[in-house]
């Protein structure tokens, strides 16, 4: 059965973290990593040529594994989700008359880069809001996805989850029919990835981007990203030296090879041999692994499912399977979100508000103290027996 791993972080007793949507707590394996990798650094003369490649390339495989990718030469290294759908946009071609389909309200960097793509192209942005409110919403919202797409779609770009509340998105559908039609199908998987299993032989994405510092329990500024063949002629958003066929030879550098690195490595960002950042980045995927995915999501649906009924009530039964790891629920009326986020704070208790959602997102250092300690204060404020979600 799944335990907490509490232990294994630096956390304040007195605080209730439920916030790794925001950003994760390291734990002591990923910080004594970063702080080995410090003390490495600054003795330069032990890194060695092929310690430009080795991280970078162990990265990728571990990546690789937690996605299910069949080839690590597809993983690029990335500094953050905005640059690896940047460089996605570059390469997706749009014309006048084409569209793209977003979903209302998702994260910015999935937003404005492609309402410029459809300004400059002189396409249309497709924005899909959640036709309802309440049990049926993820059933109606993933539905009227799939309406929204149609012959003249170049772009299906969204989230495995919703960002603000964790609505569950049925992307193995989304993107066969993204396919029907010839579109590019992009995930920002940053809130999914590392807290639920995911297949990418099953769902097929033409590129998945992943931010390192959320449920991927990594450091800031790193993070990975798939590339499938769709975009193995691309133009990266840097000429890097190390995206260059024979960039292991320093001496020919001189050369200036012309040719890209086989796969995604022709996308990876400059200095992505990070002789901080990778180490940290390698310690983090290898406990996810060695933890597994699906015990991390296990724990957190045995955490969080009692409050969500609670909360929401019973859910749709025709609609997709709500997460463990990430839910929200809006403020009713008569209940002062201010003075909620005050209580809250008071107690320790650390949640965010993203719209009009309070989202929740616990992972395996949580316990059932933490969300007793959330219970708390929704029942005082008159919460648990009123909210919908």
């Amino acid at each position: 059965m799944p335990r907490t791993r509490k232990d294994e972080f630096s956390l304040p007793a007195d605080h209730h973290y439920l916030n790794c949507a925001y950003m994760t707590p390291l734990s002591r394996r990923v910080q004594a990593a970063g702080e080995a990798a410090i003390r490495r650094a600054a003795v330069p003369a032990d890194i060695q040529t092929e310690d430009f490649f080795s991280g970078c390339d162990h990265v990728r495989e571990l990546f690789a594994r937690l996605i299910n990718a069949p080839d690590p030469q597809r993983i690029a290294i990335i500094p953050s989700a905005s640059y690896g759908l940047s460089a996605v946009a570059r390469n997706t071609p749009m014309e006048r008359g084409q569209n793209a389909v977003i979903v209302h309200h998702q994260f910015p960097s999935n937003v404005h880069i492609w309402r410029r793509k459809c300004e400059t192209a002189g396409a249309e942005l497709r924005v899909v809001r959640p036709p309802t409110d309440g049990p049926g919403c993820a059933r109606a919202w993933n539905d009227a996805i799939l309406e929204a797409i149609d012959g003249d779609t170049a772009v299906v770009a969204q989230g495995v989850v919703h960002w603000t509340d964790g609505t569950p998105f049925e992307v193995e559908a989304i993107a066969s029919r993204a396919r029907e039609v010839g579109a590019a199908f992009i995930l920002d998987a940053t809130q999914a990835v590392g807290a639920m299993p995911f297949d990418l032989q099953r769902v097929q994405p033409d590129a998945l981007i992943c931010a390192a510092y959320k449920w991927l329990t990594g450091p800031y500024s790193i993070g990975a990203a798939y590339f499938g063949s769709r975009y193995d002629d691309g133009t990266p958003l840097e000429e890097t030296w190390m995206g260059r066929v024979g960039s292991e030879d320093f001496a020919a550098l001189v050369e200036q090879s012309e040719l890209y690195r086989p796969g995604a490595l022709r996308y990876d960002m400059g200095e992505a041999a990070n002789f901080i950042l990778i180490p940290m980045f390698i310690e983090a995927l290898e406990q996810l692994l060695e933890w597994g995915v699906e015990n991390i999501q296990a724990y957190c649906r045995g955490l969080t499912r009692e409050l969500i009924e609670e909360i929401a009530g019973e859910r749709d039964p025709d609609g997709p399977e709500p997460v463990g790891h990430l839910f929200g629920f809006h403020v009713p009326a008569g209940v002062d979100p201010a003075e909620l986020q005050a209580r809250l704070c008071a107690r320790q208790v650390f949640v965010s508000v993203r719209g009009d959602a309070i989202r929740v997102a616990p992972h395996i250092y949580n316990d059932a103290a933490d969300i007793e300690a959330l219970r708390a204060v929704l029942a005082e404020c008159g919460m648990l027996a009123s909210v919908a979600r």
